[in-house]
């Protein structure tokens, strides 16, 4: 009897057991069948694995060979949907494009900060970039990356800018921002010392760094860029731009970068007590003869030439900018202008000579102001204008 008692309360156990089991296996059934049925409606796990896909893909597509930047911007190609501007924030309207790799990128590059608060600014931005866009023409398999180093204000203004100024572009682009801040703090360290003796202040403030960016832009820019055309805000193209970049091909051994001569007698003035001490001297003379300095509104830096060169890398040394300066007696104001002017003196096998009508300076302040007797020898430009420089806020001619 007992073990009768025995059998029927463990048939019992086990068959609780085998209950709690089912009741178990059903509740997780049913909530597959759940996950499935309220979950087919919109996406399922592939979709959203998917989705996650391709908005990576989309990430790395916008990063491009411009990493260093916090925020970045791509506009959608020609013959596109849209023609909105994507990436860095989020932008339900914006259409991203994987470039394919074989396809060959024009870089250029402009500062447009505090350009938000300026008109000025504002109407120069719009002149160069429709000029830009009218007289451009690329090739198949070829596009055109503008990069913008700005502050977020400029930035969201350039954005919506750019939407209306590049609607008639026949040729593929790519926009990139780089945050102001950001490369001032990577340049900073590179450029303080030299700062001093060309900076408007009378100290090497964090601010000034920027106006050296393509002093050390080899430094800051990933090694994968290794030509890019820098631009003031006040130019007007008159022929493609692309032409420009065939410029690089025309340097000469040990040449780092592209430059037209400066067109008033600047440096003239600036070298003054240098060539007081020096009478019979070329510096501060007028071309072709002399050496009148450079003016930096266009600029082809040939970005891997100057990682390599050992001669220009020791240039931006502090005590080699300190010897220099005390050697020409110099002081002065136009950031990197006024470096590359410097070094040209005493190494102008660095530097390729741009026709003058690659930067036809329009800029007569000079002739007024004391200099009016050699003035044209600084200005007179022979040959066809390919942009004009609208600088001192000099009014550039309709075409």
């Amino acid at each position: 009897m007992g073990l009768v008692r025995l059998v029927v309360r463990t048939m019992g156990r086990i068959s609780t057991f085998r209950s709690y089991q089912f009741v178990v296996l059903l509740a997780a059934a049913l909530a597959v069948v759940a996950f499935y049925y309220f979950g087919s409606e919109k996406q399922n796990f592939s979709s959203t694995t998917k989705r996650i896909k391709q908005t990576q893909a989309s990430h790395n597509t916008i990063r491009n060979d411009a990493d260093l930047t916090l925020d970045t911007k791509l506009l959608s190609p020609v013959g596109s949907e849209d023609q909105d501007v994507g990436g860095g924030r989020e932008d339900s309207k914006s259409k991203i494009r994987e470039t394919p790799i074989s396809e060959r990128r024009y870089h250029a590059l402009m500062m447009f900060t505090k350009v938000d608060k300026s008109q000025s600014l504002q109407e120069k931005f719009r002149v160069a970039m429709l000029s830009m866009v009218k007289h451009g023409h690329f090739l198949h398999g070829e596009v055109l990356v503008l990069h913008f180093v700005s502050d977020q204000a400029s930035q969201e203004l350039g954005e919506k800018m750019l939407q209306e100024f590049l609607l008639d572009a026949t040729f593929a682009y790519e926009i990139l921002f780089h945050d102001v801040m950001a490369l001032t703090e990577k340049l900073f360290p590179i450029v303080e010392a030299m700062q001093k003796h060309f900076s408007a202040g009378s100290g090497a403030y964090y601010s000034d760094s920027i106006f050296f960016l393509s002093v050390a832009l080899h430094h800051i820019m990933p090694e994968s860029l290794t030509q890019i055309v820098q631009l003031d805000l006040d130019l007007k193209f008159r022929t493609n731009i692309r032409d420009l970049f065939h410029e690089f091909d025309r340097f000469p051994s040990g040449a780092v970068i592209g430059i037209a001569r400066e067109m008033q007698p600047v440096y003239r003035h600036t070298f003054w007590q240098y060539r007081k001490e020096n009478p019979m001297t070329r510096v501060g003379e007028p071309a072709p003869e002399g050496l009148p300095g450079f003016n930096s509104g266009v600029l082809l830096l040939n970005l891997g030439a100057m990682r390599t060169s050992t001669l220009y890398n020791q240039l931006l040394e502090p005590s080699n900018v300190a010897q220099l300066a005390d050697h020409y007696r110099f002081k002065g104001h136009l950031g990197d202008q006024d470096f590359f002017t410097m070094i040209g003196m005493e190494h102008p096998e660095l530097f390729y000579s741009l026709a003058c009508g690659w930067n036809r300076q329009l800029c007569t302040w000079w002739r007024d102001h004391g200099y009016g007797d050699v003035f044209q020898l600084y200005y007179r430009c022979k040959g066809p204008v390919y942009i004009y420089h609208g600088n001192c806020n000099s009014p550039i001619p309709d075409d």
